[in-house]
């Protein structure tokens, strides 16, 4: 690879991840305003709750899996809404697909519209089949609420802290994983040739909707972003990112696992969402392509 095709791929990979960094920044101060209000509706209404939990889930913030988790955990709302809430986050890739440009937008709705249907749906046979909610071991005392960054916020810092800076400091964290991902993939495509990576891509295409799973299960905002950017440079069909997004539950599987006694009891939600997401991930690709 020439000194110049070393220089494109960083110029590029630093003007993508800078519209990303904007993109995110812009939602997240955005949604800063609403997020408490949202988590109490879920909470408020059982009855719908894998719905309603789907719904909140769409939010692209790991925030959302990281809430509805320490919800849970306190005996707020059913497994079926937590597995609701788990299959439908995304945490950014959503946002990197919108910020991809006007042609990955319907891409983007159709990813949204099958995590919204399949979260309903698998919740709502999860609340008949495992029954109403059970407290589990509660790690903090109720009113205690976590974030993605593990900042208790029973009393907000500031309105400058919540609406600004950790809005910041996070798409500063977005955009770090971007462009380190964007990066590697250019970096690897430059080195091992578009053509030799492409046919990697093509020969190992059966088995993508288990490695996205497998990736998808990576308790980091990275997971996603390595997710939606293999999708954009081609390594990943649309049925196989669909099938690792839905897995994908950033840090809500991590805190559902604290202050849990039985690893036995913590497992059941993670199996049902990997078993979920490989199966649509196979039917999509299935309908779709590999």
């Amino acid at each position: 690879m020439s000194w110049d095709g070393f220089v494109d791929i960083i110029s590029d990979a630093l003007k993508d991840s800078a519209l990303v960094f904007l993109f995110v920044l812009a939602f997240h101060v955005l949604i800063s305003f609403f997020d408490d209000a949202l988590a109490g509706l879920l909470v408020r209404r059982r009855r719908t709750g894998p719905l309603l939990g789907s719904l909140f889930g769409l939010i692209p913030q790991c925030g959302t899996s990281v809430l509805g988790a320490d919800l849970y955990a306190r005996g707020m709302i059913s497994a079926g809404t937590l597995i609701a809430v788990f299959l439908s986050c995304s945490d950014e890739a959503l946002v990197i697909l919108f910020g991809a440009g006007a042609g990955y937008l319907p891409r983007a709705f159709a990813i949204m519209g099958l995590k919204l249907v399949i979260g309903t749906v698998v919740g709502l046979a999860a609340d008949g089949l495992l029954g109403a909610p059970g407290k589990a071991d509660p790690p903090d005392g109720p009113g205690h609420a976590v974030t993605c960054t593990h900042r208790h916020h029973e009393e907000h810092v500031s309105p400058l802290h919540d609406h600004l800076l950790h809005p910041v400091l996070h798409a500063l964290e977005i955009f770090a994983y971007v462009l380190a991902v964007n990066l590697v993939l250019g970096l690897v495509i430059g080195l091992v040739g578009e053509d030799s990576f492409a046919a990697f891509v093509s020969g190992s295409r059966y088995f993508a909707p288990v490695f996205s799973a497998l990736v998808g299960l990576i308790p980091n905002c990275a997971s996603s972003v390595l997710l939606a950017e293999l999708y954009l440079s081609g390594a990943l069909s649309f049925g196989a990112l669909l099938g690792g997004l839905l897995v994908n539950a950033g840090l809500g599987m991590m805190v559902l696992l604290r202050g849990r006694k039985s690893i036995r009891g913590w497992l059941r939600i993670p199996v049902i969402c990997f078993t979920v997401s490989i199966v649509a991930g196979y039917i999509a690709c299935a309908l779709t392509g590999f």
